[in-house]
């Protein structure tokens, strides 16, 4: 089984490689057979032998609600451990790792955005950004820190608290927290869902900028004009990786994403 999920996964890193003029060179994460059950009974697998190869670049992961879209960013990050696979995250095997020991080390190199953002309600902004830091026993860059906050228009809010803020706050700040970090990979789940037409473009700006500087950026989202940005896109439904195409328009992600659905429904 393991040497098939390696194949496949062979084959979709030489096609996405091949299409993105070697910005997929260097291997980051690697998954292999992912596969997690669903809670309810008779349903289709949250994921379904799921395999894939993450270098450097912007990789965006869509297709429809419940797709398994989060649950693949989840089990890719270490976050939460499927019931079947593996993932390497440089070459270290992720699952393997007691839990403490794949904490320090994912905080090391991987930083996430959450959907819900995620934030200690009573703590600031300052706070919040500076938590996993804080944690690990840095105290991280003053001067880092006020240039997110400026770049990300919360200058003047570094002082308030998570639960003062309004959505599209949060999830800046949640982005911020991430990117004082300094990762080597970032996850981020629908990182512009909350932001008006001007942050998002501000956010999508620096997601590429990262990922033009050698991060592995991967993003799930439900925006087409996001996932045209992106280097590598992977196509999902009913907890399968269905394809991998490169760059696309936001009509092409749409029309790709209906083709596949229809091919679905009449298998």
């Amino acid at each position: 089984m393991l040497s098939s999920s390696v194949s496949h996964c062979t084959k979709i890193r030489n096609t996405a490689a091949s299409r993105t003029k070697g910005v997929y060179m260097e291997r980051i994460i690697e998954a292999y057979g992912l596969g997690k059950v669903s809670p309810t009974k008779g349903a289709p697998p949250i994921l379904d032998n799921c395999s894939i190869s993450i270098g450097s670049g912007m990789t965006a992961v869509v297709g429809p609600s419940g797709a398994g879209k989060t649950s693949l960013l989840y089990a890719l990050s270490g976050l939460d451990v499927p019931d079947t696979g593996q993932v390497l995250a440089f070459g270290q095997g992720v699952y393997a790792l007691p839990d403490g020991q794949r904490t320090r080390f994912l905080r090391e190199r991987v930083g996430f955005v959450f959907q819900d953002y995620n934030l200690v309600p009573y703590l600031t902004v300052k706070e919040n950004a500076l938590l996993p830091l804080s944690l690990a026993g840095h105290r991280g860059d003053p001067a880092q820190l006020a240039a997110l906050l400026n770049r990300f228009g919360l200058s003047g809010h570094y002082a308030a608290r998570a639960q003062e803020l309004s959505g599209g706050e949060r999830q800046r700040c949640a982005l911020i927290r991430a990117l004082m970090l300094s990762p080597k990979v970032l996850f981020a789940d629908e990182p512009t869902g909350a932001l008006d037409t001007d942050s998002s473009h501000v956010v999508l700006a620096t997601l590429k900028e990262m990922a033009s500087n050698g991060c592995a950026v991967v993003v799930v989202t439900h925006d087409p004009n996001v996932a045209s940005a992106a280097d590598v896109i992977i196509f999902m439904r009913d907890g399968r990786i269905t394809h991998v195409a490169s760059s696309m328009a936001p009509k092409e992600i749409l029309d790709s994403m209906k083709e596949h659905e229809s091919e679905a429904d009449h298998a």
